[in-house]
């Protein structure tokens, strides 16, 4: 089936994402491990994937945890640390398939605040045709909702949509609409995907 446009996921596979690393680098891991047991830090981040506002989130649940409120304010204070660098590689392939005229678009749990952020600091994130940012949408995956939102918008079907997640759920639950899918693990990898698809050549997705 032909491939009328890729969509890529953004959290480990455009950008490294992971917060774990921030506190152990921080604080150790042994009170890492504590903090994540004992603070519901990522249920409070599905929130903000959500369109819950970013600082009065954080700090919220910061003051309902008093013996960890720095810790807890750093996913605010400190977010840009969490997502520290670009995975180079993805983002050359994003540019080789739009300079090839294929739209790439963009399905992301991500806050509107967090996102303002990365949008900041890595600029090629403003590079897709059309994104769908879960905090924008009041959805996240891999709720149904989401998929049809960027079916819609792209007014494409099901299965010429080609989609790199690092989450299997994620994957699964576009699958399960007829999308293709790949499960992000590495750039390297996700670049042989796109030239079995025969949207890139060798050279292109280097």
């Amino acid at each position: 089936m032909t491939i009328e446009a890729v969509v890529f996921d953004i959290g480990n596979v455009l950008i490294e994402w992971n917060p774990e690393r921030f506190y152990d680098a921080r604080i150790g891991e042994e009170a890492r491990k504590r903090l994540f047991a004992e603070v519901p830090l990522h249920e409070m981040n599905l929130g903000l994937d959500r369109g819950d506002p970013f600082r009065p989130a954080v700090y919220d649940l910061a003051e309902q945890y008093p013996d960890w409120t720095e810790e807890i304010r750093h996913w605010h204070d400190s977010w840009l640390e969490f997502a520290h660098t670009e995975i180079a590689h993805s983002v050359r392939l994003l540019r080789a398939l739009r300079a090839k005229g294929l739209p790439v678009l963009a399905l992301s749990n991500f806050g509107i605040g967090t996102f303002e952020l990365a949008l900041e600091a890595y600029p090629f994130l403003a590079e897709f045709d059309q994104a769908y940012i879960s905090g924008r949408l009041g959805c996240i995956k891999p709720e149904a909702e989401i998929y049809q939102r960027l079916e819609q918008g792209a007014g494409l079907p099901a299965d010429r949509l080609l989609f790199a997640d690092d989450r299997p759920e994620n994957i699964q639950a576009a699958e399960a609409r007829g999308w293709q899918g790949h499960l992000f693990t590495t750039p390297q990898d996700w670049a042989a995907c796109l030239i079995k698809a025969g949207l890139l050549t060798q050279e292109d997705a280097q």
